[in-house]
């Protein structure tokens, strides 16, 4: 498809309409797919909860996309926070595809965003940050 044919939203930008397995992967036109995620910016709390449903269905890519509306929505000082939970959720996608070198570096900046933004007082919004990385850890590895 080239450039000029790409799909396109209501406000013309790029937008990929194409159907999409639960890991984000690509489906041929007029397959069954699962829908988009509802990109609708939301606050910390319901961001997080709707990433976490994501999560319990499957769908770790998906999880990225609502936790990356928050990332571009969000106060400047917060964003390293909703970046590395993005990079979280993308490490775990990456390893569910077999990538397991991505899956690691994924994770490695994922680290580094949330260890910066962790410094005590920031609202992590009842994450325990460490608990987060170990656990996606552990899913990465296994």
């Amino acid at each position: 498809m080239a450039a000029a044919d790409r799909d396109r939203n209501a406000d013309g930008r790029a937008e990929q309409a194409r159907p999409r397995d639960r890991l984000g992967r690509p489906l041929p036109y007029g397959s069954p797919g699962l829908p988009p995620i509802d990109e609708t910016p939301r606050p910390p709390e319901a961001t997080i909860a709707y990433a976490r449903a994501l999560l319990d269905e499957g769908r770790p890519f998906a999880a990225h996309e609502a936790l990356e509306v928050r990332w571009k929505s969000c106060p400047e000082h917060e964003r390293p926070l909703w970046q590395g939970l993005a990079q979280v959720c993308v490490a775990l996608t990456h390893a569910e595809r077999g990538n397991a070198v991505g899956a690691q570096r994924l994770l490695e900046r994922a680290g580094r965003h949330l260890g910066a933004y962790a410094d005590g007082e920031s609202p992590t919004y009842g994450l325990d940050l460490d608990d987060l990385l170990a656990c996606a850890r552990r899913r990465v590895d296994g």
